[in-house]
């Protein structure tokens, strides 16, 4: 798979790096500030990137930014942006486009080498990867909503669809069957009024289309 990553923290993008060759992965090309990011996809149009969302010159948002722009002239290319701390705005603008081939995780993510590169793999294949940190954000701040009549086991499958999950990892992930997942599933769709469907990322986009304008 061919990465091109934009970090600016020589120590973590150095890391990056190593840890994406170890796993059979090329980085085809390594920025570290907001204006190279843009014409580096351009360029070199790679599998997916790997973008931090605050860069140089400002540490505002070049990296979201870019990542956005690049989504627009490169229809699909996914995308795995990294950043400090859990910022909605930036998740849900990010995710305002699509959330097939898209993926949000905060840094600390990365050292935990399994969840990382399963992440990058599930954005590059078209998939979803939120970093479970901001699906719990999301979820805390729907108050007064029909999220407050599904059941702790319920939230728990929601949570983890929104993370992008499929019906089997949940099912191992919570050690329930696959059959008690599709019936929370039922009936998660069912108490918040939304169409159920067989396509694991249309459902994502469904559930966070309801998280975000509830």
């Amino acid at each position: 798979m061919r990465v091109v990553m934009a970090e600016d923290n020589a120590l973590l993008r150095e890391g990056m790096v190593l840890l994406l060759a170890s796993a059979g992965h090329e980085v085809v090309a390594v920025v570290g500030s907001g204006p190279e990011v843009l014409p580096a996809l351009l360029r070199h149009r790679p599998d997916v990137a790997v973008l931090d969302v605050r860069m140089p010159p400002d540490f505002r948002d070049e990296g979201l930014r870019a990542a956005l722009e690049a989504r627009e002239k490169i229809p699909g290319l996914p995308v795995l942006v990294l950043s400090q701390y859990v910022e909605e705005s930036y998740a849900a603008e990010l995710l305002g486009g699509g959330a097939n081939g898209v993926g949000y995780l905060l840094k600390d993510r990365v050292g935990r080498v399994d969840e990382f590169l399963d992440a990058l793999e599930r954005v590059a294949s078209g998939g979803t990867a939120l970093d479970p940190e901001v699906v719990t954000e999301l979820l805390s701040r729907r108050r007064g909503s029909p999220l407050d009549s599904l059941t702790p086991r319920e939230r728990e499958v929601l949570k983890l669809m929104a993370e992008g999950r499929d019906n089997t990892t949940i099912a191992g992930a919570l050690v329930i069957t696959e059959r008690s997942v599709s019936k929370h599933i039922g009936n998660v769709f069912l108490k918040l009024g939304l169409p159920s469907s067989d396509s694991g990322h249309r459902r994502v986009l469904a559930v966070l289309a309801y998280l975000n304008n509830a």
